[in-house]
């Protein structure tokens, strides 16, 4: 009988174990701890890293093909790049509302994907900045899975320091590489 009573408090121990989670969304949005800011995310996500005979991604959507609010500049939609912070893969404040928007568009059409290119600036290793770059990619794709957007939408693609969106080697040709890029592509 005693046998029995241990037997049933290590299975309960067992079935609650498997039962709770320690997902934490906070560790996605600025202001958090270094340790948390190198956390690997974890999901389904598909990662494809970059390389020079890695081909550009095809099927993009333009902004005209999906519609007149992603022309207007008070429609968070017409965001298409977040940026993020020096050495951070953190999502800033002012790009929450423009990924809830992208999520909601994405959960309205299920047909359509999209791809998060992540990008760092050159100052770095180019396997430091893949892995930054694929960090920034996996924090926008998070977001936007806790929002319901299908894994099978979403295409986590990282290029570090490959693809900068402008030459420079100052500070504010920096902030404008440090970004993830939101491409729309058909079916």
């Amino acid at each position: 009988m005693h046998s029995l009573t241990k037997l049933t408090i290590v299975f309960i121990s067992l079935l609650l174990t498997a039962c709770t989670t320690t997902e934490n969304t906070g560790d996605i949005l600025e202001g958090d701890s270094k340790n948390q800011q190198q956390q690997q995310l974890t999901d389904s996500t598909e990662i494809v890293p970059y390389h020079e005979d890695t081909p550009d991604i095809g099927n993009e959507i333009s902004t005209h093909q999906l519609g007149p609010e992603f022309q207007d500049p008070q429609n968070p939609l017409s965001t298409l790049t977040v940026y993020f912070a020096y050495d951070s893969s953190q999502v800033q404040q002012e790009y929450i509302a423009a990924i809830a928007a992208h999520a909601e568009y994405l959960r309205s059409y299920p047909s359509l994907r999209m791809v998060l290119a992540g990008h760092g600036d050159e100052r770095g290793s180019a396997e430091y900045n893949i892995a930054l770059g694929e960090q920034r990619a996996k924090a926008v794709a998070k977001m936007m899975k806790m929002q319901g957007v299908q894994a099978t939408q979403l295409e986590v693609v990282s290029y570090g320091e490959e693809k900068p969106a402008t030459t420079g080697h100052d500070e504010a040709a920096w902030q404008m590489n440090r970004r993830v890029e939101l491409l729309y592509q058909g079916q």
